[in-house]
């Protein structure tokens, strides 16, 4: 019988799951109803530490231990959480582990866009077993949040503005009621005591599907900054292209390399429109140029030096990469990018490598 697959990226109960035991195993602090760990514990693993027999729990999440501890302590009252943003803020990271903690399993997922209809958030029907037999429970498919409810468990909903306004408002009852009517039965599924909600919702996204008073209230709204400091991005980079790279088999990059550094730099003057000794203001591009593109980036050079280099990490492997994070306007974005270039990368002495490779991609 052949091997199972390798599965590219497993759900962080799989991945952490020797750390969720290890929790659980020392935990020995009072846990909400159907939690597997306590409020303490799964900060703890979103946070990191070292545990009394030694196992050294990773931080899943880099930022200030408060907005964790509030995140955390939101789920265990009956208040739904929401995590606010703008992109590249670890949100979906976070409402994963979080789920992966509190329930042991973050896969109860529905997924917003433009067309999610009613029926992600509600139920929908198997339309064979509808016609064969009508309505009935047989005939319903939950969804996640559905499962959720009867279970006790922990549904997530990604990117929450980019659904439309009617579809959202199917929430209202289930957050406020904590019940799920099926008229069509006459029936209702009641939430069952460890059910809660984690929503997504980019900053961005204000006035596309912007939410309505009455669903905002029922949410307690935690919102994740961008990283403090150039080395709490750099290391929150590297620990992410260290992870991203064992799972890829691509070459293992220091901690302080001095292209994440580089790179992290860079997004970062650009994000805030001036230079790190705050001597230089410099114009912003139109995107976001977030902790998540600059993984990206660093990914990807790691790719090309692998696959069509030596291995090691240089200028001229990101260079590509880091054109594309930036230009997203061919027209505006180059301008910006270029002025950039020469105004303050070619001025640095230690990076005339680094300017050299981005002058070349910019070039081509």
């Amino acid at each position: 019988m052949p091997a199972a697959p390798e599965v590219l990226r497993p759900h962080a109960e799989t991945a952490y799951a020797d750390e969720l035991a290890a929790l659980a195993a020392a935990d020995d602090r009072p846990r909400p109803a159907r939690w597997r760990l306590s409020p303490w514990a799964v900060a703890t693993y979103l946070l990191g530490g070292t545990l009394p027999d030694g196992t050294v729990v990773s931080p899943k999440y880099v930022g200030p231990r408060r907005i964790v501890e509030v995140a955390v302590t939101t789920l265990a009252t009956d208040r739904a959480l929401l995590l606010l943003g703008v992109p590249g803020t670890a949100k979906t990271w976070v409402s994963e582990h979080l789920a992966a903690a509190v329930s042991g399993d973050s896969t109860l997922l529905v997924q917003g866009t433009a067309g999610t209809p009613e029926e992600a958030i509600r139920y929908g029907w198997n339309y064979a077993r509808l016609l064969a037999e009508g309505p009935s429970r047989g005939a319903l498919v939950p969804s996640p949040v559905m499962r959720a409810m009867a279970e006790g468990g922990t549904a997530r909903v990604e990117e929450l503005t980019r659904i439309p306004a009617d579809v959202q408002d199917s929430l209202i009852t289930i957050l406020s009621e904590k019940t799920l009517p099926i008229p069509e039965l006459g029936e209702e599924v009641q939430a069952v005591r460890g059910f809660n909600l984690i929503a997504t919702a980019n900053d961005r996204d204000r006035g596309v599907n912007e939410l309505s008073s009455a669903l905002r209230r029922r949410f307690n709204t935690v919102v994740l900054p961008l990283p403090a400091s150039l080395e709490e991005e750099v290391d929150i980079v590297a620990r992410r292209v260290g992870e991203l790279g064992r799972s890829l088999e691509l070459p293992a990059v220091p901690s302080g390399s001095a292209e994440i550094r580089r790179v992290v730099t860079v997004f970062r003057e650009l994000r805030d429109g001036v230079t790190a000794d705050g001597r230089t203001k410099v114009k912003s591009p139109s995107g976001s140029l977030s902790t998540a593109e600059a993984i990206s980036v660093v990914t990807s050079g790691l790719a090309l030096a692998a696959h069509f280099g030596d291995g090691v990490l240089r200028p001229a492997d990101i260079a590509s990469g880091l054109l594309g994070a930036v230009v997203r306007d061919p027209a505006a974005d180059r301008l910006v990018w270029q002025e950039y270039l020469e105004g303050v990368v070619r001025e640095r002495d230690d990076w005339k490598d680094f300017y050299r490779g981005c002058r070349d991609a910019t070039a081509r």
